[in-house]
Parts: C-alpha cells; structure tokens; sequence
C-alpha cells in the first residue's frame, strides 16, 4: 500500500497540512492532491480547529505539475478546487513555506492567506520554459503582484529568492530556516486570538471588497458589521476585553 501523500495533525486549535511525497517533490499528483483536499475540507470541518497551516517535508514545498504522470490514483479535486478551499475558506490559511516552489507550487504558496517562507527557498513560475503559461495559478498570484513584476516573473521563468518573493508579495515574510518555525509559531499564537466568526468575515472583506462597486461595498459591509457587533461572538469578546480575561474561544494548551 502506498503511504499517504499528506499528513494532517490537529492540536491546541492548529490543523497541520504536510505535504509528504519527498520522492516526487511534492509534486501535484492526484494522490497528493487528493489528500491536501480532503485535509482542507476535515480542518475546515473541525470545530477544534482555529488556524491551517499548510507545509511540507522535504526540500520542496511543491514542484508543481507532476510530469512524470505516475499516479494510479482517480482524481477527486482540481487544482482551483483546492485554491477555493484555501481561500473562500472561514479558517485563516497560514503558509510554512519550507522547501522550494515552482509552477503550481508557488500558486499555493500564493493562495495561503499569509506565508513565511525559509529564506533559502526558491521560488520560480517556469512554465515557459516547457512551452505552457502560468494560467490557473494566475488566478491567486495576479492579485498580489504588481504588473510589472508579474510580466518580468511569469515571461521570464526565472527563479526568485524568498527575500524577493517577499519584496513583490508573493510571500509575506522571509526568514533565516532557523527562524522559520517561531515566526510561524507566533504569528499562529496571533490568529487563534481573533474570534472565529470574526476570522472568516475579515477573510471575506479582503477577498470581496476590492472587486465590488463603492455603493455595493459599502453597503454590504455595513450590513455585515451590524451582523456582527450583535452577534454571540461580539458580546463574549466585549465581555472578555472588560473583564480583562481571554476570550472564550482562545484554544486552552494542552
């Protein structure tokens, strides 16, 4: 039996996505896709889980398409399956960029909510240079690139630092591999303090409000503020904020 592709672990609020097929550098087998979607869909499920983080064994986060054409395996999702899991999500998708990424693999990097990537990582939108284009993973990197860097990057196929990556946003943060686990660490330690139904509505506003109209936002957003501030999770966050006491939904450590 072949071991399974993705490892997902669940503690103190966190659900842990590992990517894990080191002998096909994560590349985007169905079976590896499979099992990222459905790792996304039972932390998405899990009440107990407050944070995603998305990583990988090995040293490849994701090398994108997988050429050599493999699998056995029927696949379940697509790729804009999986982005829309991540993204349209209500649970704060964090990315631990630990291994290099190419093609299909920075469109994941790209389509966590916010990345920190080891600042020895490459990243690199190579399609070009075997005769495709970036298509479906311009969906989630277009947005975060300014014009000109995302003409030089995807014409190009040159491999980029993660210190660059950060540079054009790509990624949020790069830093030294030592480091790469306490910075994700802490700012996880950051979002499991925001209130879930607060998490998915601020997810929501970053994802909607920039391709509404001014009138349809603003309209939208003040019904959506009224939602909120008369909602159970308002009155137990104000009630937590006066009593100085941590709010309720806080994961306690194990």
């Amino acid at each position: 039996m072949q071991e399974p592709s993705v490892a997902h672990v669940v503690a103190n609020g966190v659900a842990t996505i590992t990517l894990d097929r080191v002998d096909n550098r994560n590349a985007l087998s169905a079976e590896l896709v499979n099992g990222l979607g459905d790792a996304l869909r039972a932390a998405t499920a899990d009440a107990a889980v407050r944070v995603i983080v998305l990583t990988n064994h090995g040293p490849a986060f994701c090398a994108g398409a997988d050429l050599k054409g493999t699998s056995q395996a029927a696949p379940r999702y697509t790729l804009p399956q999986l982005f829309d899991l991540m993204q349209l999500g209500p649970k704060p998708v964090v990315g631990r960029i630990a291994g290099h990424c190419t093609g299909g693999g920075v469109g994941l990097a790209a389509a966590c909510d916010i990345s920190i990537a080891a600042d020895d990582v490459v990243l690199g939108f190579t399609e070009v240079r075997i005769g495709v284009a970036p298509a479906m993973i311009s969906v989630v990197c277009l947005p975060k690139l300014r014009h000109g860097d995302a003409m030089e990057l995807f014409l190009s196929g040159e491999k980029i630092t993660a210190g660059r990556a950060a540079d054009v946003g790509l990624v949020n943060r790069a830093v030294a591999r030592t480091d790469l686990d306490a910075a994700v660490a802490e700012l996880v330690a950051k979002l499991v303090r925001g209130g879930p139904a607060a998490l998915a509505a601020s997810k929501s506003l970053v994802q909607r409000v920039p391709a509404m109209p001014r009138d349809e936002a603003l309209a939208w957003t003040q019904e959506l503020s009224g939602q909120l501030f008369v909602g159970p999770e308002a009155a137990a966050g104000m009630a937590a904020f006066r009593d100085k006491r941590d709010a309720p939904w806080i994961p306690a450590a194990d």
